[in-house]
């Protein structure tokens, strides 16, 4: 039972919460029920039918609609008299700048993806507004609080990397199923139904320097005699066996890797199986869904098809498109709600797979890795909520004192389902919060501007509408109200060499680049440099400002851009201990640094994930978390006391 301060507290508060996915449902349904009165919510998803085995608020007949107002009109059933005001929009959205956060007492996060993360993060810090960050993935979770000058901000410890591959390695050389994924998912797929005008070279060279294209050059063009077998069949001949057969040529390449074979469909399937392949009374399903595996007979998603069963799928999912959905050929990207969809990147994949010699896949295991599906608990998104909303009481009424962030552990750790652990002091190295300058190592000959606002300065900072100076010359400027003549001028100037623009950028130049909708700003020391190893520094650059975690200290990627640490290490931690309680403190006291370190010293000698894990899912050039779930995404911090100081 709340006492009277608190519930005063609850009362009185405007909370804005973001994201109405997995979390957020049992989120708004918690505070609903807790007391609260005045509740803002932005969602900018709609609802799927994979949401409803776990966002309780949404039904069959809601799918398609806002989120946040089907949420919203939930919640009313049964608190009918408090304030719930939703929005379908995106929190990026220029009109949630520093003065509409100011508005609130307290902001709850359940987003799905760091960029979003680090967007609010820093309105939170401009507008001095505390921030209660969370994320599930399975059985793990967390819960973190921020509160400018008193806690670290989300942004204080590094957050992993994305995982990247270079396109050669995706396009010529696989090792990973996720390779070939990747390559069915993002170059295939894309290059079949997707925009005809988009880059996307599917094309390998031989030894001679001559490409594959001089060979076929229309031959992803369908003829108007050609019907949709025959079409289907020349695909599957020029990607599996003739472009197999040109990489072949390049002898240097194979010295150390084991050769791929070529496969054409004379090889794998008898003419009379290609004649009989499928049945287009068969291929609807009863919910109107195309579907190959359907018209083929094949019923479970969990069984690894041989390679005449994945041919038969492809072939059969190619001819599908053409006959049933000629319509959106041209303007299809890959959707893992896409039944038709993900047959085909499946078969596509496994194809490849076995041309390099790598282990088959099911579709269900394709799908979640070509999706970035980690299977959601909804148990533990409910665990989340409940703490979520302890700490924003005690922030509500000034308990920073008694502060926690808390981890859900699959296996209890010394009787400890639950690890609370007290926040940590800013970093005094954090670029966001301590503004401390960057430094950049590019080639500032070759390097265009274009890579550094598209590398650096959105995806590495985060940054929406950047304002880039070099001293007091503005070199680049980029958001909505630009004039057309201004924005001309810019696009001119994005494909010169950095040390060719007119404020000419080189070794020892100091660059300012700020979001004005952000309030965030940061020094960046430019440092020329020639090489690049292409498998390591697939960007060619590297940048650096903040504290590395040493290798014993490395944070663990697990799922697209968690930004997540440890909890395989928790879960081996762990292992050890049978008995199950949740953990509990006495008010006032803090856990001792003795007793933290002692609960994770089996942190620091886990090794990254498996290639199976969503961390390698990936485009060919970048990682991205692409799920649409917040539930699948994040475990943040690590419960770990190393060289960091505990607030007093």
């Amino acid at each position: 039972m709340a006492s009277g301060s608190q519930l005063e507290a609850i009362k009185r508060a405007k909370v804005l919460m973001v994201g109405a996915g997995g979390i957020g449902c049992e989120l708004l349904k918690t505070l609903a029920l807790s007391g609260f009165r005045d509740i803002y919510i932005i969602d900018m998803d709609t609802i799927e039918v994979s949401n409803l085995n776990r966002q309780f608020l949404f039904r069959q007949s809601h799918v398609g609609q806002s989120k946040a107002k089907v949420a919203r009109d939930a919640v009313l059933k049964f608190r009918p008299h408090i304030n719930i005001t939703p929005c379908h929009a995106n929190i990026k959205d220029p009109e949630f700048d520093v003065e509409f956060f100011k508005k609130f007492n307290v902001v709850l996060n359940g987003l799905d993806n760091l960029d979003a993360r680090r967007h609010v993060n820093r309105l939170c810090l401009a507008a001095e507004v505390p921030l209660v960050e969370s994320g599930t993935t399975g059985f793990l979770g967390q819960v973190t609080v921020h509160v400018k000058g008193k806690t670290e901000c989300y942004e204080c410890q590094p957050k992993p990397t994305p995982k990247t591959y270079p396109v050669c390695t995706i396009t010529s050389t696989p090792s990973k199923f996720v390779h070939c994924i990747v390559w069915a998912k993002d170059l295939l797929f894309a290059k079949l139904f997707g925009d005809k005008n988009q880059e996307n070279d599917l094309n390998v060279r031989s030894s001679d320097g001559t490409n594959s294209t001089n060979h076929t050059e229309d031959v992803f063009e369908r003829r108007t005699d050609e019907d949709p077998e025959q079409y289907a069949c020349k695909i599957y001949d020029h990607v599996f066996g003739y472009n197999i057969e040109v990489a072949l040529t390049n002898e240097e390449t194979w010295k150390s890797r084991n050769k791929p074979r070529p496969l054409y469909v004379r090889d794998v399937l008898p003419d009379n199986l290609i004649q009989q392949n499928g049945s287009l009374e068969n291929s609807v399903t009863e919910e109107s869904v195309v579907s190959s595996m359907s018209s083929l007979g094949l019923k479970n998603p969990q069984d690894i098809w041989s390679l005449s069963e994945n041919s038969k799928i492809f072939l059969e999912a190619l001819r599908l498109f053409i006959e049933r959905r000629q319509k959106d050929i041209g303007n299809l990207t890959f959707d893992k709600d896409d039944q038709l969809a993900v047959e085909f990147v499946t078969a596509a994949a496994n194809i490849r797979a076995s041309s390099f010699g790598i282990p088959l896949h099911s579709l269900f295991e394709a799908k979640g890795i070509a999706g970035n599906i980690v299977h959601a608990v909804a148990t533990t998104n409910a665990i989340i909520a409940g703490l979520i909303v302890i700490e924003a009481i005690k922030i509500l009424q000034g308990d920073f004192e008694n502060l926690r962030m808390t981890y859900c552990l699959e296996h209890p750790s010394r009787k400890m389902l639950l690890m609370p652990v007290q926040p940590f002091e800013a970093n005094k190295s954090c670029y966001v919060c301590s503004e401390t300058p960057l430094l950049l190592e590019i080639n500032t000959r070759t390097s265009k501007l274009r890579d550094f606002v598209e590398k650096i300065v959105k995806n590495k900072l985060g940054m929406h509408s950047p304002l880039i100076m070099h001293g007091s010359t503005l070199i680049f400027e980029a958001g909505d109200g630009l004039e057309e003549d201004v924005v001309a001028n810019y696009a001119l100037i994005l494909d010169k060499a950095l040390a060719e623009l007119p404020a000419p950028v080189t070794s020892g130049t100091v660059l300012t680049v700020e979001d004005l909708h952000q309030e965030f700003s940061c020094n960046i020391n430019i440092k020329h440099r020639e090489e690049f190893d292409e498998e390591k520094e697939p960007d060619g650059m590297v940048l650096a400002g903040w504290i590395a975690p040493t290798q014993k200290d490395a944070r663990i990627v697990s799922n697209g851009e968690s930004t997540s640490a440890a909890h395989p290490a928790v879960t081996e931690m762990v292992e050890k201990s049978d008995d199950v309680e949740i953990a509990r403190e006495k008010p006032g006291t803090k856990r001792k640094l003795s007793e933290m370190s002692e609960m994770i010293d089996h942190v620091h000698d886990i090794k990254p994930c498996s290639s199976h894990d969503v961390g390698d899912q990936v485009h060919p050039q970048e990682v991205e978390d692409n799920d649409d779930d917040d539930d699948i995404v994040i475990l943040d911090e690590n419960p770990e006391t190393r060289k960091k100081k505990r607030l007093q």
